[in-house]
């Protein structure tokens, strides 16, 4: 007789206890035949299959949130600090953009490669190495502060980091689908991007706490008074006068520089130790994955790697999500990277600038968990609730880029509000799109999938961040771009036929307990 080749599920009954739930459902083999004749006869299989759900689950989402935020945090070291490396080792716009610039480079080189490794060999494997070229990349950025070796052993340091890129940002759908139930998918992925963006985050604050900036945003030179928020189109700030932490001194600029240095030092090795400490937490416990499944879909065996990937080609739906999430997202992803080269034209302190950035990602976070769990409640609405989200934040980009033109009344206030409106309305579809690109290519395996779907987003960023690297381009152009692509994406939106296969074999299963 032939081998087997089962199908999908017909029909299912469950169990429940607890956390766990025993499924009886049927199977057809592909055929059944005998030696003496060439008769052919469907065969209908019964069998068991036990599903659990562990609480250990939470623990691995949140180690795995960390080596994630920790890949982000050390990406997103130099935007926020950008004022003072720039005198600190005579570095630019261009140096800042191409240093963050290497998380999209890597991606591209990487993503093929992690997308295999987490989909053949699993969780662990993909983790445990990203990991470990996050913390050798920290590591090549402690040896020196001298520039010019300063300036390739950090090159190289985020190039590392850059690599780890593709477990990092496209792991939530597959530790959701490998370890939670199908009501929990959504709200688990929105979890794990929360915690990797407030790790991410945190370097909005934490840089500039550890480097403070050059220049003290209440000195005085000659009769101007400079102020947060006043725009200085005519002031160089390397003719205002020198200071020492919160006042303004006449310090010699060689002293400021080895200080800067020393700062931007002991920050190196605060990465470097918080790093070493989650690498040391994934060697400890974190296993490929439950030794039960958590339900119906995730027991089913998802296509090879390279059939996955042929597959994927002729999946239209998928592309137009890949289009939007790619496009918008890794736009604003960047955008909000650099946010600091972006007010700085306007007086905007590199300090406030990674506040607001800061308190954007945060909010950006509150609003994935939310829209995540609607998501989980109200199933297959996600398409609509990602199309209202992208119209909300095109909207508040508008009027940020009207307050930088000085059509809109300018503030502080109003800064703050566009800025984190607009970023938490587009990062609230993030863990909605992921979800729907595994819905509409299963049973072809997350991991394929969503790196698919990141190494989009990491080419939207590599062309974003290669503009600014065009000298003398200024940054209003940011502020279009980042309109533009929102624009572009709400009417192929519309286009999107949502399916959902995956979460239909579950709710099968369910509805005839």
């Amino acid at each position: 007789m032939e081998d087997d080749v089962r199908k999908p599920l017909l029909r299912s009954a469950s169990i429940n206890n607890g956390e766990e739930a025993v499924s009886s459902y049927s199977s057809i083999s592909a055929v059944e035949g005998h030696d003496d004749d060439t008769t052919l006869k469907e065969v209908t299989i019964k069998s068991e299959l036990k599903t659990k759900l562990y609480k250990r689950r939470w623990y691995i989402l949140v180690v795995y949130s960390l080596f994630a935020g920790s890949q982000g945090l050390v990406w997103n070291t130099w935007g926020p600090i950008s004022a003072s490396c720039e005198e600190a080792f005579g570095w630019n716009n261009a140096d800042i953009s191409l240093l963050t610039n290497w998380g999209p480079i890597s991606y591209i080189v990487s993503a093929v490669f992690f997308s295999w490794v987490i989909d053949v060999k699993g969780l662990r494997w993909a983790c445990l190495s990203s990991m470990f070229l996050v913390a050798a990349g920290s590591g090549l950025r402690c040896f020196t502060s001298t520039p010019p070796l300063v300036t390739w052993l950090t090159h190289l340091g985020q190039f590392l980091n850059g690599l780890a890129g593709p477990i990092a940002m496209a792991g939530p759908p597959v530790l959701s689908a490998v370890w939670f139930g199908p009501h929990e998918r959504a709200t688990s992925t929105a979890l794990a991007f929360s915690i990797t963006n407030v790790l991410l985050a945190s370097g909005f604050f934490l840089g500039p706490l550890l480097v403070p900036d050059k220049v003290n945003p209440n000195c005085t030179m000659g009769n101007h008074s400079v102020t947060f928020g006043e725009d200085l189109p005519n002031y160089n700030l390397n003719q205002f006068e020198l200071f020492d932490n919160n006042s303004c001194s006449n310090a010699s600029k060689a002293a400021r520089i080895m200080k800067e240095r020393k700062d931007i030092m002991f920050l190196m090795y605060v990465e470097l130790g918080w790093c070493l400490a989650v690498l040391l937490a994934m060697l400890l416990y974190f296993p490929k994955k439950p030794p039960i499944p958590p339900c119906i879909s995730a027991s089913v065996k998802r296509e090879s790697f390279f059939k996955g990937l042929k597959e994927l080609m002729k999946r239209g739906d998928f592309w137009i999500v890949c289009f939007v999430y790619g496009l918008a997202l890794g736009v604003c992803n960047c955008w909000i990277g650099i946010i600091d080269v972006n007010l700085k034209p306007h007086g905007i302190s590199q300090n406030e600038a990674g506040w607001i950035g800061f308190y954007g990602t945060c909010a950006g976070c509150v609003g994935s968990l939310i829209m995540a769990r609607l998501a989980d409640i109200f199933s297959k609405n996600m398409k609509w609730i990602i199309l209202a989200l992208y119209i909300l934040g095109g909207g508040f980009f508008v009027w940020f880029a009207l307050i930088c033109k000085g059509v809109a009344p300018a503030s502080s206030a109003m800064l703050y509000l566009t800025v984190i409106g607009g970023v938490t309305s587009l990062s609230s579809a993030v863990p909605l799109l992921f979800e729907m690109s595994c819905e509409l290519t299963y049973p072809i395996g997350e991991g394929t999938t969503n790196g698919v779907l990141t190494l989009m987003n990491n080419i939207g960023g590599l062309v974003f961040l290669f503009v600014l690297m065009i000298p003398n381009i200024g940054t209003m152009w940011m502020n279009w771009t980042i309109i533009g692509v929102v624009c572009v994406c709400v009417p192929v939106l519309f286009l999107l036929k949502d399916t959902y296969k995956r979460l239909e074999l579950d709710e099968a299963n369910t509805e005839a307990t």
